[in-house]
């Protein structure tokens, strides 16, 4: 454990209790952490990880922008909605060849400690992102899919602080799908 861990677990939480309150705010907050943790992730050796910081810092930019449009009038907070089907089966196709297409980079060109469970984690917490972006309500299911394993790999991985931080969004992303389903604005959103 490194101040630069404790520092990005607490930025980290930070951002992800301000996506679960529906304010904007939590896209430069995310962005800070997502910097963050890119350091983290190179020393693990966890380099899907470390890459997916630089896709996560891209989405944080969409997910920033598109929610800055859309903000409620009176409390700043912005309106959510459900995932069609079409983009559910989307989204978990997208999310299984990225796995196979990063797995296999990081299996035979690096020396990745985990290559194939941090490409599918990798591949499916982009998922989760963009879907937040997009304000889809589902997108804390994956969320907590994601967090459970991670939280696995990260003990596995001795990062013991990191581990009991995903640990902890699975409490956060429960408590934004809860948070979120109350909100419900629209049965799907779509093209926003």
């Amino acid at each position: 454990m490194s101040a630069l861990e404790i520092v990005a677990v607490i930025v980290s939480v930070l951002g992800v209790w301000l996506t679960t309150q529906r304010k904007p705010l939590c896209w430069p907050v995310g962005l800070a952490s997502v910097i963050l943790y890119a350091k983290v992730f190179f020393d693990a050796k966890l380099y899907s990880d470390l890459l997916l910081q630089g896709f996560f810092a891209m989405m944080i930019v969409y997910g920033w922008v598109g929610w800055r449009r859309n903000a409620g009038a009176t409390d700043g907070a912005v309106a959510v909605g459900g995932v069609s089907p079409h983009d559910w089966v989307i989204g978990v196709a997208a999310g299984g060849l990225g796995t196979v297409l990063l797995g296999g980079v990081m299996a035979y060109f690096t020396d990745a400690a985990v290559p194939w469970l941090d490409a599918g984690l990798t591949s499916f917490s982009l998922m989760a992102q963009y879907w937040t972006a997009r304000r889809w309500i589902e997108n804390w299911w994956v969320w907590i899919a994601v967090d459970v394993i991670y939280t696995g790999l990260f003990l596995y991985k001795e990062l013991y602080l990191t581990a009991g931080l995903y640990a902890f969004f699975i409490g956060l992303a429960v408590r934004g799908l809860w948070s979120w389903n109350a909100a419900r604005s629209s049965p799907v959103l779509s093209g926003s």
